[in-house]
């Protein structure tokens, strides 16, 4: 797969595990697992790239006497995924149009 796509892919995932509420890497990572491969070295650039593009925002808190960071979605964020969506549409049908094509030869 190609990595750019790939990359966007990733981020509209982490972002997408965010709409139930602010979360924390290790559940991110739990929660995207079952349906791509991502491990905390891919992650975490990502969580920062999401963060410095306004996508994001980022709090800790105390968690068994340790700080943790927790991770919620922003308007912007959330924004991104619907265009993503919508642009999802458009790509599909490339494929279809590529299977297609790819399938009578």
């Amino acid at each position: 797969m190609d990595i750019q796509l790939k990359r966007g892919l990733v981020e509209i995932c982490v972002l997408s595990a965010m709409l139930r509420g602010p979360t924390y890497g290790y559940q991110l990572i739990k929660d995207i697992s079952p349906y791509m491969e991502i491990s905390e070295s891919t992650l975490y650039p990502i969580l920062k790239r999401l963060e410095a593009s306004g996508c994001v925002i980022v709090r800790s808190a105390e968690h068994n006497g340790r700080l943790r960071k927790y991770y919620d979605i922003t308007p912007q964020g959330r924004s991104r995924i619907f265009d993503f969506l919508n642009d999802w549409k458009d790509i599909m049908k490339v494929y279809y149009y590529i299977e297609r094509e790819a399938n009578h030869v």
